[in-house]
């Protein structure tokens, strides 16, 4: 599998992740009021897109010196449209979040710690899911079309409003926690285990840091195969989707308002999967270009945003 990933650039890629979450973490540390303003979240989901644009500079550069000008332009264009697809696909997770919160009554304050600790969690996972999804598609070639298969019948589920998990009672995993392991009936401030009564007990918190980690699971299914329709080096799928992550925690809060008027983000979604997933199936009979593939991402997107808008306003 042909790949531009080298250790210094894996070296390099990965410092600049650390440095981020760093800033990340100090940051909205040091935001002294319990709930992060719409206003706050805005700047900070720019500066995260931002700093994914001036990776996207810095990539071009770097293989336009030490490659060519067509790798530059063809490896560059594979990430934007990587990092678009994994962006929009992160704002359902997001809703899931919102859900999940809801559901268990946390606290603005709280959900700042459970999510840090969930953005770590979904790189280390990624990585690891990434490095093998990479590995199945060079021995396995033909695996390709078992990952547009599944993204087509995953765009149907989105079309047809049929997406995983939409009561967190019913979740599999939530519903083995309360029967195998120990649960405190409320919150024990920011305590993700406590000792109690002789033993060990969860709190609520840790229950949902479980199902926030879970859910970016769920979706990593989906996305990460949907990636890899786009390019098959592990490189871009991993700086792309890491760069999409790591701006999660702000824009949660700053979807956090306005999860209703999205009304029409699941339709996006799905057109985008079933899109992707033929474009995976057609694999042998034609090739289509990147600018084509990010020229449909960007314009589906574009159209759900207005339509969404024309529908909040109509119902208001």
């Amino acid at each position: 599998m042909q790949s531009i990933g080298s250790l210094g650039l894996y070296l390099a890629f990965f410092g600049i992740v650390a440095i981020m979450l760093i800033i990340d973490f100090i940051g909205f540390k040091n935001n002294k009021s319990d709930q992060v303003s719409l206003k706050q979240a805005g700047y900070w989901s720019i500066a995260w897109v931002s700093v994914a644009m001036l990776f996207a500079g810095g990539l071009w550069l770097y293989l336009q010196q030490t490659a060519s000008l067509a790798i530059a332009n063809q490896k560059t264009l594979e990430y934007l449209s990587g990092y678009l697809l994994e962006k929009s696909l992160a704002i359902d997770n997001v809703f899931v979040w919102l859900m999940i919160f809801s559901a268990f009554a946390i606290p603005p304050a709280l959900q700042r710690k459970v999510l840090l600790y969930g953005v770590l969690g979904a790189i280390v996972l990624r990585t690891i899911f990434i490095f093998i999804g990479a590995w199945l598609v060079q021995e396995f070639s033909w695996i390709l079309y078992i990952f547009g298969a599944f993204l087509v019948y995953t765009g149907f589920k989105f079309l047809k409003g049929q997406d995983e998990d939409a009561n967190i009672e019913d979740m599999a995993l939530l519903k083995w926690l309360r029967k195998h392991v120990p649960i405190t009936s409320t919150l024990r401030g920011d305590q993700l285990v406590v000792f109690e009564q002789g033993k060990r007990w969860l709190t609520p918190l840790f229950v949902v840091l479980i199902l926030v980690e879970f859910s970016d699971v769920i979706f990593a299914v989906d996305s990460i195969p949907a990636i890899f329709a786009v390019t098959s080096d592990p490189f871009i799928v991993l700086s792309a989707n890491l760069m999409a992550i790591l701006g999660l925690r702000a824009m949660f809060f700053l979807l956090a308002g306005a999860a209703e008027k999205m009304h029409y983000l699941p339709y996006g979604l799905g057109i985008i999967l079933l899109f992707i997933g033929a474009k995976m199936l057609l694999l042998d009979v034609f090739h289509m270009p990147i600018w084509i593939s990010l020229g449909f991402i960007v314009f589906v997107l574009a159209i759900t945003a207005v339509l969404s808008l024309r529908h909040q306003k109509q119902t208001q």
